[in-house]
């Protein structure tokens, strides 16, 4: 199952960095079942295969202080590999707890910003974001989503069609260079979005983040960030932002062609006007 979870990552089947993380933790089990002659042959083992899940994606600050935190509950804390397994697997339940709970708490906190009638204008998939509309419509507000597709894979039509299944959301989806168009002419109530993770006051979200906010900044759109709080990183873990097959941008060999497809890009903090996680609302 690790190997599996490794390439999944890898291909980044799983969209959502909260959901990547979880993953990454339940695969760890796979260490629970297996036969290891000596502690330092089990925490090796251990830190080899969370250090090959941190890899898989080293852009996803949950996916390493996850997999880190569980490293860290197990290596030096057992006298052997019974005792480790135990604090693995306590490990694992309270990281996921974790991490499930603040991606909870966040969507509650920001459904209780949305108010009926509003309309917003959202960017590529973020399951945090979408839970909280699906609260916020499920209490009464009838909501009208715009959702910029996020070439080149097109998360936003994901995106379009989970909103299209919620009862009184209306949402409306549109090519990524329509975005200024969108704010200026709809005139939206504000920009939400999710993240990946903000470091030393840079945003870090799917590309395409940073040009929507400066449009947003531009014509006064308000830009609300909402995720988890394990997602503001204050130290050890550095952002490295991962390049993307050219094969997803043009099918056709690209001869003579640098196709660039970078996967994220950096929004200054200072673009925001709110950050909502479990933790409370940080005014920018």
């Amino acid at each position: 199952m690790i190997d599996e979870t490794v390439a999944e990552i890898r291909e980044m089947q799983t969209h959502s960095s909260s959901v990547v993380a979880v993953k990454a933790a339940r695969a760890l089990r796979d260490l629970l079942d297996r036969e290891c002659a000596t502690l330092d042959e089990f925490e090796r083992d251990l830190d080899h295969n969370a250090g090959a899940l941190r890899r898989a994606n080293p852009s996803h600050a949950s996916l390493h202080r996850t997999t880190r935190a569980i490293v860290d509950a197990v290596v030096g804390a057992a006298a052997d590999v019974g005792e480790a397994k135990e604090l693995l697997s306590t490990a694992i339940d309270r990281e996921v707890a974790r991490v499930e709970d603040g991606k909870r708490r966040a969507a509650e906190r920001a459904a209780e910003t949305f108010d009926d009638g509003e309309t917003f204008l959202t960017h590529d998939y973020s399951s945090t974001v979408l839970e909280a509309v699906e609260s916020a419509a499920a209490d009464g507000a009838h909501l009208t989503a715009y959702v910029t597709e996020a070439r080149p894979r097109h998360l936003g039509r994901k995106t379009a069609r989970t909103l299209a299944a919620i009862d009184r959301v209306e949402p409306h989806l549109a090519v990524d260079a329509a975005a200024g168009r969108l704010l200026r002419e709809v005139d939206p109530d504000r920009v939400v979005v999710g993240m990946d993770c903000i470091v030393d006051d840079v945003l870090y979200n799917r590309v395409g983040t940073f040009p929507i906010a400066a449009a947003a900044a531009s014509v006064g759109v308000p830009v609300v960030v909402v995720g988890s709080g394990t997602k503001l990183v204050d130290e050890g873990f550095r952002f490295e932002n991962e390049f993307r097959p050219p094969s997803e941008v043009m099918l056709e060999p690209a001869e003579g062609i640098a196709v660039e497809n970078p996967a994220y890009d950096a929004t200054p903090v200072s673009l925001v006007d709110r950050v909502i996680t479990d933790q409370g609302v940080l005014e920018v």
